[in-house]
């Protein structure tokens, strides 16, 4: 996750990226968004690094987000898929799998 973020800052150093985690790593999402806000920004994108969209992804994530937008709302949050939904995602992974043969 961390080399994500660090691609995306070398892709757009314009654009503020902080990642979270939902549990056993530090910041959660509450934290990230706190970070987030003390830059000032207003408008905070949550992509999910999910490969599959388990628990987390379906239940977990949307009420955090919920719970978030109720607590600054002024604040634009837009929830992602998961990345692991993504066909361009999919179509590398089988790339890279096939190079691997």
């Amino acid at each position: 996750m961390e080399a994500v973020a660090a691609q995306m800052a070398a892709l757009s150093c314009e654009v503020p990226v902080v990642c979270a985690y939902l549990e056993l790593c530090a910041p959660d999402l509450a934290a990230a968004t706190q970070i987030l806000l003390g830059h000032g920004v207003r408008a905070i994108t949550i992509v999910p690094l999910f490969l599959g969209v388990g628990r987390h992804a379906r239940e977990d994530l949307p009420t955090l987000v919920d719970a978030l937008r109720a607590q600054h709302p002024n604040v634009e949050f837009t929830l992602q898929p998961a990345v692991g939904e993504d066909p361009r995602l999919v179509q590398l992974l089988a790339q890279i799998a096939l190079d691997g043969s």
